[in-house]
C-alpha cells in the first residue's frame, strides 16, 4: 500500500474515532417519552454556588412521573453543581428506554485540574471507574463523596436538548429528582439516596427537569 492510501486510511479511522467520541456532535439517543414534549417540570430546592449536591425531601402534593416505559416514583429532591469528568451515551437495554446517557460527575476537590490530571477515569456499563498510578490524589472515601456516575432521564425535549451538548470537563448544574422506577412487568431501577456509597446500586438515576451549562 502506497504512503498516500496509508494516510487517507489514517483519516477515515480518525474521523470514525471521532465521531464516536464523547466530542463528536452527533446527536445522543432521545428517549422516546420526550419526543415533542415540553411538559414543565416541578424544580426542587436548588443547590448553592460551590455547595455539595442538595438533596431534599417529596413534597406530598409531588405525583409519580407516568412515562411510557415505566412510571417514576420521586425519592428526592436533587440538585447538583458539578465537573462533568466523563460522558457515557447507551441505546440498548431497557435503562436506555428512558435515560440516554450517564454523566460522571465531579464536585469539590474533584473539580480540580490537579487532582483529575492524576486519575485514568472511565464509563462502561453503566458504571463509572477510577484509577490512579500510585498514591492517590485524595482520600479514596472522599473521591467516593466527591464523585458519582449518574443515570439521567430527561423530562422534556428541552432537557434532552441540553443534555445532548454536555462534553466532559463542561461545569453543569442539574435540578431534579431522584426517582425508582417500575415497569408493568415488575421491572424496577431505583436511584442511590446517599453519596457515601460505591459500586453496585450506587448511581444516581434522576429524572431531570433542568440542565445548564456554566
Amino acid at each position: 500500500m502506497s504512503l498516500r492510501a496509508w494516510l487517507a486510511l489514517g483519516m477515515v479511522i480518525g474521523v470514525i474515532g471521532w465521531w464516536f467520541s464523547p466530542s463528536s456532535p452527533r446527536a445522543a439517543p432521545v428517549p422516546a417519552h420526550v419526543a415533542g414534549t415540553s411538559i414543565e417540570c416541578r424544580l426542587p430546592p436548588l443547590v448553592s454556588p460551590g455547595d455539595s449536591p442538595r438533596q431534599t425531601d417529596v413534597p406530598a402534593s409531588l405525583a409519580p412521573f407516568r412515562l411510557q416505559a415505566a412510571t417514576l416514583k420521586p425519592l428526592a429532591g436533587f440538585s447538583v453543581e458539578a465537573r462533568v469528568l466523563s460522558r457515557e451515551d447507551y441505546s440498548v437495554g431497557r435503562e436506555a428506554d428512558l435515560s440516554p446517557t450517564d454523566l460522571a460527575l465531579g464536585w469539590g476537590r474533584m473539580r480540580d485540574d490537579d487532582v483529575l490530571s492524576r486519575l485514568d477515569i472511565s464509563q462502561g456499563g453503566r458504571f463509572y471507574s477510577y484509577r490512579w498510578a500510585d498514591q492517590p490524589p485524595l482520600p479514596p472515601p472522599e473521591i467516593v463523596r466527591s464523585s458519582a456516575n449518574m443515570h439521567l432521564i430527561p423530562a422534556n425535549e428541552a432537557a434532552a436538548e441540553a443534555l445532548r451538548r454536555v462534553r466532559k470537563d463542561d461545569r453543569v448544574r442539574i435540578d431534579g429528582w431522584l426517582v425508582e422506577a417500575e415497569a408493568g412487568d415488575g421491572w424496577r431501577w431505583r436511584s442511590s439516596t446517599t453519596r457515601e456509597d460505591s459500586g453496585a446500586g450506587a448511581c444516581e438515576v434522576i429524572y431531570v427537569c433542568s440542565i445548564e451549562r456554566q
